[in-house]
């Protein structure tokens, strides 16, 4: 592929989502024009404008381009996307484009991982009870003692975590800190040891859920990984298990888990995503037992818009350079 100097370059900023901190602030495109005066560089607030800018835009940075938006981009070499789950740009037109696409891989780790350790000592602690005493104005200790699920501590406790990528090994980094036994579930079975004490293919899921007090779904959407986790797997977990989904909500069996929580297979679960954003107001998750939901905040950082500037402009030198790129999504995997 052919890459462009600074000089010829037509970089587009375009996402447009109603949770406001998911929209690219303005700083992220006055970096890039401060680093490279004679790019031009475009931030469009919603895609209004956007069909008219797409015939001779070189790169473009945004969560998603559809396959009628794709034909429009006849220039198009890049796209960079500011989502790090990529399923809406895995369809067949972009695949066999033979343009590149990118990811932001890794900035979410770490805010990722500081929520997940709170959802772990939530349920371990019963937080979300003891904030339901405290809002009816209820010295509720009794009452969180008796429940079946007794207060309980995260150390020589077994973490699962199933996707054992940046953001599986940064929890993996604080788990160890409190002294947690984790293991690891890869696509390949293969990764790094420092923090995990075993680790296991996909194939060997089933194998590893026994052993598990915590399971935490935190891996890639894929067309392989949708209800990764359903009503055989958890029939799998002990008896009092805790799980916890900060992956995308397709892969996790929502049925089955409220099931579980209502006949106590499971002790409790967190939530930070769900099949359908937010979930109706019927579902059945706002009303099931000791299920913690997070509003899909486990992301959300107020250093999210430096560090997603600070990996493009790194991408952008590379490209300029042309040195090989890191993050490229592998359209056979799905990441």
């Amino acid at each position: 592929m052919s890459r462009t100097t600074p000089a010829e370059t037509k970089l587009v900023i375009c996402v447009w989502h109603p949770f406001t901190e998911w929209r690219p602030k303005p700083g992220m495109a006055e970096a890039i024009r401060k680093r490279w005066p004679e790019m031009r560089v475009l931030h469009l607030p919603n895609y209004d404008g956007l069909p008219e800018e797409l015939p001779d835009t070189d790169i473009f940075v945004g969560y998603s381009l559809r396959a009628e938006q794709l034909k429009e981009g006849k220039k198009l070499k890049w796209i960079h996307s500011t989502a790090a789950g990529v399923a809406q740009l895995m369809y067949p037109e972009l695949r066999d484009s033979g343009i590149m696409v990118t990811n932001p891989s890794g900035i979410f780790s770490v805010p990722m991982a500081e929520h997940t350790m709170g959802l772990l000592l939530a349920l371990a602690r019963n937080f979300p009870d003891s904030v339901r005493g405290q809002d009816r104005g209820r010295w509720a200790q009794q009452e969180i003692w008796d429940k079946p699920q007794h207060l309980t501590e995260l150390n020589g406790k077994v973490l699962l975590i199933v996707g054992y990528g940046s953001i599986g090994r940064e929890v993996a980094k604080r788990a160890k800190a409190f002294e947690m036994r984790v293991w690891g579930v890869r696509r390949s079975g293969a990764g790094e040891r420092a923090h995990a004490e075993k680790i296991f293919s996909a194939t060997q899921l089933r194998e590893a859920l026994p052993g598990a007090d915590y399971v935490l779904i935190c891996a890639p959407e894929t067309a392989e990984t949708k209800h990764l986790i359903g009503a055989a797997e958890i029939a799998r977990m002990k008896r009092g298990a805790r799980l916890i989904n900060v992956g995308r909500g397709s892969l996790l069996d929502e049925a089955a888990l409220v099931q579980a929580l209502e006949s106590g297979a499971l002790g409790g679960a967190a939530l930070d995503v769900a099949q359908t954003e937010p979930p109706p107001k019927e579902s059945s998750l706002w009303k099931a037992p000791n299920l913690f939901i997070t509003p899909h905040t486990s992301g959300v950082s107020d250093r999210l818009w430096d560090r997603q500037a600070a990996m493009l402009i790194e991408l952008l030198e590379r490209w300029f350079d042309g040195r090989e790129m890191f993050n490229r999504v592998d359209f056979a995997r799905g990441y």
